[in-house]
């Protein structure tokens, strides 16, 4: 192990001294995650994370639902309700089907209630 130590410091979230572990770093960076698959991730937990977003995949997990019925669940416009729901689909998180006049949304696959299941889990703990 290579390691390189410095003078002691002190704070809460630091290390008491400054400590490099090169074979830790070079295992991490060699299982890292490529610039495109890393965007993703993000973008689909900046997707999750806003409370519109959130309240519409937390419903549709319970069966498919026209944007009217979302709109009236959520209390906001139509039209809001449309444009999150666009970009939930364009991060396949959610699909559509139409009946008639009607399009109806459900989660895209299993995936995504594993995720709100999770992150669930873990706020419950």
């Amino acid at each position: 192990m290579n390691t390189k130590h410095a003078k002691q410091r002190s704070g809460g979230d630091r290390c008491a001294c400054r400590c490099i572990h090169q074979d830790r770093i070079d295992a991490a960076r060699e299982k890292s995650l490529g610039e495109n698959m890393l965007h993703q991730m993000v973008q689909l937990f900046k997707a999750m994370g806003d409370p519109s977003r959130l309240k519409i995949l937390w419903a549709l997990q319970y069966g498919e639902m026209c944007v009217c019925d979302l709109a009236a669940l959520l209390g906001i416009s139509e039209s809001a309700v449309s444009h999150q729901l666009r970009q939930l689909r364009h991060l396949h998180l959610v699909a559509n089907r139409r009946e008639g006049p009607i399009l109806y949304y459900r989660l895209d696959d299993n995936h995504v209630n594993q995720l709100m299941a999770v992150a669930l889990a873990h706020v419950q703990e």
